[in-house]
Order: structure tokens, then sequence, then C-alpha cells
């Protein structure tokens, strides 16, 4: 991880938050690159969940709630973790985190398991009162469940379907850590799929598989991934089912994703706690029933931790993140030979055609190998290089990261190269 965490900061893929104050704890900003390389993980999240389906639409709720959305839901009674605090050292732990009865930091005596609710508490307006009490959202789910009838009736949507969202959520974590794996604000990418009650276990199966395949389909390794079942004393109190996709992390196993069967209990709670009808009317059936509810749950921070572990390797001479193309943050670098000679003008003439479908980079700098390690270290999966050849009979060299192949193309035809080799992609 160290290593890891080593390249991202110094190629400007993540950042320590207000580094120059020393930080803020768990708390991260993404670079250039990083920034570039999480919108494609949400990109590519969104197409395959929503732009690649008839029975998905999206949602983009507001942070901000009605306090009682959260009384309904159980998260202000009960989104809490057990605690404990060492009293000789004063560190505070996640009590179902440690063994023993000693502080692990030091060996002294813990005090006594108390819950601590992870919301983070706020005041909307200038008085800050029980009356104008809210609270950053802890998950965005909720947000779809209390627009379930809108989404419903304004799409025309038909049980069975899903609404998507990708958004920010705060818990106030006690033990954050593992770099970006675990922190205090995060990015989530959360489906909520309805379902008619009877077929939630075959949606939930359905779901299972298709998550786990998404992130294979985008190039992490088969045996770095494995689907791990709740056992019956994990599942949360509504739960009829739980999974989850692990990815085995630097530090080891630990959960990607997390794929529920909520049955209707969300639905039932804010129809009880609102007073609003949340049935649904089957036009086909006619039938009245309140949805059951598959939750596929993804963290974008934790899965761009996952494509960027998974595709870090140390070569004998290179250090190369072979990433998805479609998640490479660059597509394609542009590399002059030499500043004179009319090759810098050739290249910008390349690079200006290539922009217009790509991100590109253009690096005129150093030894052209020195440039090549540049790029494959950020995972750039291709590279133009123009030469003297290119001034003589108008080819260039195009480079693959992976392979480190090079083949020679006229350099009006590097574009539609490049295409056929990003649509050939599963």
């Amino acid at each position: 991880m160290e290593k890891l965490v080593s390249l991202c900061k110094r190629r400007g893929f993540i950042f320590q938050s207000s580094e120059i104050y020393g930080g803020l704890n768990s708390c991260w900003d993404y670079g250039p690159l990083g920034a570039e390389l999480k919108r494609n993980v949400k990109e590519q999240w969104w197409k395959a969940v929503v732009q690649g389906r008839e029975d998905m639409v999206g949602l983009d709720a507001s942070i901000l709630m009605h306090p009682q959305v959260w009384e309904a839901s159980g998260h202000v009674d009960s989104f809490s973790d057990p605690m404990v605090d060492c009293k000789k050292c004063k560190h505070r732990f996640r009590a179902d985190h440690i063994q023993g009865d000693k502080c692990p930091e030091c060996g002294g005596e813990l005090t006594g398991v108390r819950q601590f609710n992870l919301m983070f508490k706020t005041f909307m307006g200038p008085v800050e009162d029980s009356q104008s009490t809210v609270y950053l959202r802890p998950e965005t789910a909720q947000g779809i469940f209390v627009n379930f009838k809108n989404v419903q009736a304004s799409a025309r949507m038909k049980v069975p379907f899903g609404i998507a969202q990708i958004g920010k959520a705060f818990r106030n974590e006690i033990t954050p850590g593992n770099f970006t794996f675990r922190t205090r604000e995060f990015e989530q990418m959360e489906i909520e799929f309805f379902v008619k009650p009877g077929t939630d276990m075959e949606w939930f199966e359905r779901w299972r598989e298709e998550r786990l395949q998404w992130y294979v389909k985008l190039g992490i390794k088969k045996e770095n991934l494995r689907l791990r079942d709740h056992e019956k004393e994990e599942l949360a109190h509504y739960a009829r089912a739980c999974s989850d996709v692990e990815y085995l992390f630097p530090m080891g196993w630990s959960e990607l994703e997390g794929i529920a069967n909520r049955t209707d209990f969300d639905l039932t709670q804010h129809a009880k706690k609102s007073g609003k009808d949340l049935h649904y009317f089957s036009e086909d059936t006619q039938e009245r029933y309140i949805p059951f509810v598959i939750e596929p749950s993804a963290g974008a921070d934790r899965g761009t931790l996952a494509f960027l572990a998974d595709s870090y390797a140390e070569e004998e001479d290179r250090v190369v993140l072979h990433l998805d193309p479609r998640l490479a943050p660059i597509k394609v670098g542009i590399f002059p030979l030499m500043k004179k000679g009319g090759m810098l003008e050739r290249a910008k003439n390349i690079e200006s055609a290539l922009r217009k479908h790509y991100n590109t980079f253009f690096d005129e700098k150093g030894s052209i190998g020195r440039r090549y390690r540049r790029q494959d270290e950020i995972g750039t999966p291709y590279g133009v290089t123009i030469d003297h050849e290119t001034l003589e009979n108008g080819t260039v060299t195009l480079r693959d990261r992976d392979s480190m192949e090079q083949i020679r193309i006229s350099e009006d035809k590097v574009v539609e190269e490049l295409s056929q080799r990003f649509s050939r992609l599963p």
C-alpha cells in the first residue's frame, strides 16, 4: 500500500486534504489524474446500470434531507458502532475491531463499550436548536426511497425497475484508515431495484452475479475477487439476504460492494412516518403491493482504489498501471522525438486531432524511453511518437502500454486505429 500511496501523491492521483496545514485525518483530495480516473469509474458504472438498461433511471437527491427521513429509516436511533477508549493513551477503537480487553496500542485498560452514532449533525438556518437540526446523509439510499413515487409516476416505470444514484455520503467513523478505503466523506454508487414480493431472491441472485462481473469486465483479476454471503447473525434486522463483493486489497480481503435484499422495510417505514401511500399498483396483474428492494451499493472511492491496486505492477525496468483503457485518465501520449525540423508542429497537429476524441498528454522533454515510462506509470494505454520517418513518409510509431509493442501507421490513420482498439473492448 505504501508504494501505491507514494505513486498517487507523486503523480497527482490523490493528495492528503489540507496538506499545507498538516492534513485532516481520513480526508483526501483527488488530483488531476485521480479526478479523471474516478470520473471514469463513475461513468462506466452509469453506462452499465442506467444507460445500458431499459429498467433503470437516475436520480440526484439532496445531501440535506428532512430529519424525519432519518428517524423513519432508523439512523437516528440505531446507526452506531460500539466504541471503547484506552484509559492510558486515550486512543479510541471500534469494540468489534479489537481482540481481548487491552489497548492494542499501549496495552492499557479499556473503558466499557458504548454506542457512538455515526451521523454528522448540523443546523439549518441561524438558530442552533432541536428544531433546526439536520444531518449530512450517511447513505444515498434514503433519497431514492422518499422519491420512489415521484420517479415511478414521472418516468412511467413498471415494477421491476430501479433507481440509480451517485453522490457524497458522510459517516463519522471511529477508526477510518487504509488510505481511501475507509473515510468520513465518501462517494457512493447505489441502486435501489424495486421488485414484486416473491421474486426478490431471484433478482438478488441476478444482481449479485452482475455486479461481480462488472469488475471483471473492467480488468480486475478474477482471483482477487470473491462473493461472500453474510451469515444470519451478520444481517441487518430488515435484510433477508446480503452478499459482499470482496477484493483482495493490500491489507487483505475487504468489502468492495454490498448487494442486499432490503425487503419492503424502507418503503414501509417511510409510509408509516410520512402518512403517504407508497404502494404500487400493477395494471398488468391488478395487484397492489409495497415492492421489495434489492440494493447493490458500491463505493466510488473504494472502486477507484481497487482498480489502482489491481493494475499496479513493478516490472524489470518500469512501474506500470495496467488500467483498462476505459478507466485510464489519459488515453494517448504524444511524443515528438525532437523539437526541431518540423516534428513539434506535426506532433501538435496530431494531438489536436486526437484531443477531439480522447484525453491526451503532450510530452516533449527527456529521452523517449523516459517519456514512455512516465506514461506507463499513470496507466496511459497508448503512445504516439513523431520522428524522422514521420517527416519522410508520414508515418508515426504507435506503442501499446501493456505489450510495449510498437507498430508504424500513417499519421492520418491514428484516430481510426485507436477508435477500433477502444471499440473492441468487451
